[in-house]
C-alpha cells in the first residue's frame, strides 16, 4: 500500500497560488491516465522517488497540493503547463505569489510599512486608502472583482446586492458604487438586471405550477449565488470591459 508521503518543500521556494485539483483530474482523465500511471511516470522520469498513487489522489482530492517542483513535474506527466494546474488566487497573499513579488515590493509600491501589509496578508483585512487601493489594484493586476476580495468587501457586496434583487433595485446604486470600482451607468443596468432575474425566477417557478416552497428555493439559490451573478453580468455588459 503506497503512503502518502512527501519530503518538505525547498525554502527557496516562495508558497504556490491554490493548485487547482479539478483541473489535474479533469486532464488526468482526458489522457486515459489513472493515478498509479501518474505516480509512475513521476518516479521515472521526474526524479520524484516518493511519489504513489495516493499522492496523487490526495492531490486531486485537495487534501494535499504540490510544491513548484512536483507541479512542474506534473504538468510535464499531464502534457500540459504549470499554470493550467493553478486556480484563482482569492486573497492579497495569493495574488501577490502569483506575481512572484515580494511582500517588500508590494509594500513599497502601495505606501504601507512592510509589517502594517504583512499583518494585512495575515489577517485578510485591506487599511489601504483609495489611492492606495487603486496602486495595489495596478501592481497585482487585480480585476474590480478581485479587488473586492482582496479587501474583504465581498460579504458587503452580497449583503447589498441581495437587497436591491428582493427590493426596490434603485435605492442600492450608491451603496454599490462604495464597494465596488465601477462605472455608475454600469452598475444601474446590472442591478436592474440583478432584479429582473430574481423576480423572474420567482414568477417561473409558480407559474410553472410549483409551490412557494419551490419558489423560495429558487430564490434562495439564486441570491445565494448573487455575487457571481453581478460579476458575470458586468463582464457580459458593453461597458464591463472598460478598465
Amino acid at each position: 500500500m503506497w503512503a502518502v508521503h512527501r519530503p518538505s518543500a525547498h525554502p527557496d521556494h516562495p508558497p504556490l497560488p491554490p493548485f487547482d485539483a479539478p483541473a489535474a483530474r479533469r486532464l488526468r482523465t482526458a489522457l486515459g491516465m489513472d493515478p498509479d500511471h501518474v505516480a509512475h511516470t513521476l518516479r521515472a522520469s521526474y526524479a520524484l522517488p516518493y511519489a504513489s498513487p495516493a499522492l496523487v489522489t490526495a492531490w486531486e482530492r485537495g487534501t494535499a497540493a504540490p510544491s513548484h517542483p512536483e507541479l512542474t513535474a506534473l504538468a510535464g506527466v499531464l502534457w500540459c503547463s504549470p499554470g493550467d494546474l493553478i486556480g484563482r488566487p482569492r486573497t492579497l497573499r495569493e495574488h501577490r505569489v502569483a506575481r512572484g513579488l515580494a511582500p517588500e515590493d508590494v509594500a513599497r509600491t502601495v505606501g504601507h510599512e512592510l509589517q502594517a501589509y504583512l499583518r494585512m496578508e495575515e489577517t485578510g483585512r485591506w487599511r489601504g486608502t483609495e489611492r492606495q487601493s487603486a496602486a495595489l489594484a495596478r501592481l497585482l493586476a487585480l480585476s474590480p472583482a478581485d479587488v473586492v476580495t482582496v479587501t474583504g468587501r465581498e460579504d458587503a457586496l452580497a449583503e447589498v446586492l441581495r437587497r436591491a434583487a428582493t427590493t426596490r433595485w434603485q435605492a442600492y446604486v450608491r451603496p454599490v458604487l462604495k464597494v465596488v470600482p465601477l462605472e455608475r451607468r454600469l452598475v444601474e443596468g446590472v442591478l436592474h438586471r440583478l432584479h429582473r432575474d430574481y423576480q423572474g425566477h420567482m414568477a417561473a417557478t409558480l407559474g410553472r405550477g410549483g409551490g412557494h416552497g419551490d419558489a423560495g428555493d429558487r430564490g434562495r439559490e439564486f441570491l445565494d449565488r448573487i455575487v457571481d451573478h453581478f460579476w458575470t453580468a458586468v463582464t457580459r455588459s458593453p461597458r464591463g470591459s472598460r478598465p
